[in-house]
């Protein structure tokens, strides 16, 4: 984490969240650094909100705190 949470720092005070990846998608569209890491805090959520559906389904509880 430390080293991706570095790079991540580094490329936003070097060029901004609007320079562009080093790679490209299939179609040939470059996305912008912005656009990389909302996908992965969406993908994140995304993941969460399953493992979310998991712990219900266990223990039957739902919501975001379980009652004392």
């Amino acid at each position: 984490m430390a080293r991706s949470r570095a790079t991540v720092a580094g490329l936003l005070a070097d060029a901004g969240p609007e320079q562009l990846a080093r790679g490209e998608w299939p179609d040939g569209r470059v996305p912008s650094l912005r656009r990389v890491l909302v996908d992965l805090i969406e993908e994140y959520a995304r993941h969460v909100g399953h493992a979310d559906l998991i712990r219900e389904s266990v223990d039957g509880l739902t919501g975001e705190d379980p009652p004392r």
